[in-house]
């Protein structure tokens, strides 16, 4: 059982917050609630203490021989803000102690997650971006808000991330434990893609593969609770977006090319888990394909654009490149005869590897696989959820940012 610390500053998102005030308690979580008294006006003192079943403070001066705001702070093993407003970033950013909330924020030294939410001018004014900037820099995970209906009529970034995915960032940072108070991605930009793709044979059939997305989802976020900024570049993916994540939705192989090719020109990072198809048809039908009695058409494949070849040649000073490889053995060789085969002639920086099959690797919540480093080392990731790898390869990915490695960033 981990002790959460949740802030709640005075935004229309602040009904979300009830709703992660009881999925936390119902993970095993112990919450305490430090609504700020503008959060007050929109959901009451009751209800925060009936959800968490602590009683709530609200102001430095509740309790005074308790010293609240030191109290709390030691307390909380996770502080997280949500919604944080523009105004309650401000304050966090200044160092300001002007309430029981940012007094805890600066007296604690728990990794700190704020989830902002306000309109979108507000978010995208240079003052908000150069608070959440400083507040990064200094380790603090902020996450990007969704795009999607604000208040009233407009829509656009700046609405908080569904209480769902929230609840499993903070899940997350909790099990990086001591680690997660040094964001390591803070500061980064990372890509990855996700899912798998298809290409069209005719209006209602397509080739594609197994892949569900889940590797790369797992990838993003866990880039988030490490700091990151995240894009994800999702492939034919039903599952729910990682909290603060931009998803660029895409279906074909060169639909995917494009996408990361595009974002990826400030990247620090990209990551290449999506299953991109090697081959699409030749002449996709315009129109549905019929049953005939002279049998089933002939249909000619072409091969598809590399990905990541394009990758390698264009990448920017420092970027890391990572990429994976599906693979089964066969007579020609085994799976990691084929991974490192691939690793050198890619050109990229890691290369995953994994034996793919039924129900192993594709469609599943767990994954197994050996990562090749370009310098000839390897790591073997035994069988165990996707984020476990996800972690593995971000910390080959960090360490290759560090003065004196052999890599991209040198």
């Amino acid at each position: 059982m981990s002790h959460v610390l949740l802030g709640v500053s005075g935004g229309i998102a602040a009904y979300k917050a009830c709703e992660v005030v009881r999925r936390l308690r119902e993970a095993g979580h112990e919450v305490q609630v430090a609504p700020t008294t503008a959060a007050l006006r929109f959901v009451g003192v009751p209800t925060w203490a009936a959800l968490s079943g602590r009683p709530v403070s609200v102001d430095v001066f509740d309790d005074p021989d308790q010293v609240r705001h030191v109290t709390l702070a030691r307390w909380a093993e996770l502080v997280v803000v949500a919604p944080a407003t523009a105004d309650l970033l401000a304050r966090a950013a200044a160092g300001r102690a002007d309430d029981l909330l940012t007094a805890a924020l600066l007296t604690t030294r728990a990794p700190v997650v704020l989830a902002p939410a306000m309109h979108t001018e507000m978010w995208e004014h240079p003052a908000t971006q150069a608070n959440v900037a400083l507040l990064r820099h200094r380790g603090v995970v902020v996450i990007d808000p969704d795009v999607g209906r604000l208040a009233g009529p407009d829509s656009g970034p700046g609405r908080l991330p569904t209480p769902e995915a929230l609840v499993e960032t903070v899940r997350r940072m909790l099990t990086r434990g001591a680690a997660a108070t040094s964001p390591d991605l803070a500061g980064r930009h990372v890509v990855v893609s996700a899912g798998g793709t298809r290409e069209a044979l005719d209006p209602v059939r397509f080739l594609g593969n197994r892949s569900s997305g889940r590797q790369g989802y797992a990838l993003a976020a866990t880039a988030v609770a490490r700091g990151a900024r995240v894009t994800l570049v999702a492939a034919n993916v039903t599952l729910a977006p990682p909290a603060g994540v931009r998803v660029v939705p895409v279906v074909s192989a060169a639909e995917l090319g494009d996408a990361v090719l595009s974002v990826s020109r400030d990247a620090d990072a990209v990551v290449m888990a999506a299953a991109v198809a090697d081959f699409r048809p030749a002449h996709p039908s315009a129109t549905k394909i019929k049953k005939s009695v002279s049998g089933p058409p002939r249909i000619e494949l072409v091969t598809t654009g590399d990905v990541l070849a394009a990758l390698v040649a264009a990448r920017i000073p420092g970027q890391v490149l990572v990429g994976f490889a599906a693979e089964t053995g066969d007579a020609g060789a085994d799976v990691l005869g084929y991974g490192r085969a691939k690793l050198a002639a890619k050109g990229v920086d890691l290369l995953v590897v994994n034996e793919v099959g039924e129900h192993r690797g594709f469609e599943s919540s767990d994954n197994q696989a050996v990562v090749l480093v370009a310098d000839g080392t390897s790591r073997e990731v035994g069988l165990g959820p996707k984020e476990t790898l996800a972690d593995v390869v971000w910390d080959l990915v960090a360490a290759r940012w560090q003065p004196g490695a052999d890599g991209a960033g040198e």
